[in-house]
């Protein structure tokens, strides 16, 4: 572990000035917010008079002057969310940890929470270093991003290059809903040809050899079966997802499928032939064997 620029690994927790915000709160169930949130400052010995005006001053940030005297078990889990936090925060550690800290939240909640998170992070100006499987989280709070699997880090960078130009086949599947299409083909000549028989432009921006094994990536929202042009691929209707301000449209090309954003207005019957329009400028390649963007 490396803590602006020096090795902290063999430091004590107090010597590295970290705070932690729990999945589960931790919180001490049988103190008050006021009492949970000062237990930092109290081991420091601070003044009372400090450890008020901290306390104070970081349950305004949060707006939980309200809780300072309730404990834990007359809290929402919202409440209590936000208490964890303040317990870090009144510290003004050098970094803060947190671990999945939303994720016993309701949606409702966790929405709140991700802007108010967000909003502290931006008004105190420090490193906060959060994990989350949750790819809104990450994408909607994140200045960097760092994709791992099973321990090892796929792609670091912020969450329009690694949503934009994913780095392999598991970083493009595993960030982004609906989740992305993927489509076994080959470059021959000037053309895309599918494994399943279709063709498609060769992408200008394309770099892979002739015959080449590749896996074609396309984003629901880079899809669309109400437009038409050159770059298009035939399939039929196997499903409808009405979501009020669009709907997820599944497309059967072969024996593979697509998933397509479309309007709202958009109707037909299963195993209708369709037409998929694709915004070629706007899809990736994949080596099929090593996963790695070809782009």
């Amino acid at each position: 572990m490396h803590l602006d620029g020096r090795d902290a690994t063999g430091d004590t927790p107090a010597a590295r000035d970290l705070a932690m915000v729990f999945q589960s709160y931790a919180l001490y169930p049988r103190r008050t917010a006021y009492e949970n949130i000062a237990s930092p400052l109290r081991a420091r010995r601070a003044s009372s008079s400090d450890i008020a005006a901290a306390v104070n001053e970081v349950a305004g940030l949060l707006h939980i002057e309200r809780l300072l005297r309730r404990r834990p078990a007359q809290m929402s889990g919202g409440e209590m969310q936000r208490v964890a936090l303040a317990r870090a925060l009144v510290r003004r550690p050098r970094a803060f940890l947190m671990d999945e800290p939303l994720t016993n939240l309701d949606l409702k909640l966790r929405v709140e929470m991700r802007t108010e998170l967000t909003r502290i992070h931006r008004s105190l100006g420090g490193t906060f270093v959060y994990v989350t499987n949750d790819q809104v989280e990450a994408l909607s709070m994140a200045d960097q991003i760092a994709v791992l699997r099973e321990g090892q880090v796929q792609q670091v960078g912020t969450p329009d290059d690694v949503y934009e130009r994913p780095a392999n086949r598991w970083v493009a599947g595993f960030v982004g809903s609906p989740q992305i299409s993927l489509l076994a083909c080959r470059v021959e000549g000037e053309q895309l040809v599918g494994d399943q028989g279709w063709t498609l432009p060769r992408p200008r921006w394309a770099t892979a050899r002739e015959g080449q094994p590749l896996l074609l990536g396309l984003r629901a929202e880079d899809l669309s079966v109400e437009q038409r042009g050159e770059a298009a691929l035939p399939g039929e209707l196997y499903g409808l997802e009405p979501l009020g301000d669009r709907t997820l449209v599944d497309v059967k090309v072969g024996t593979e499928m697509l998933r397509v954003k479309a309007r709202p207005t958009v109707s037909g019957a299963r195993g209708e032939r369709l037409s998929v329009a694709v915004d070629l400028d706007r899809a990736h390649l994949f080596d099929a064997d090593s996963g790695l963007a070809t782009r």
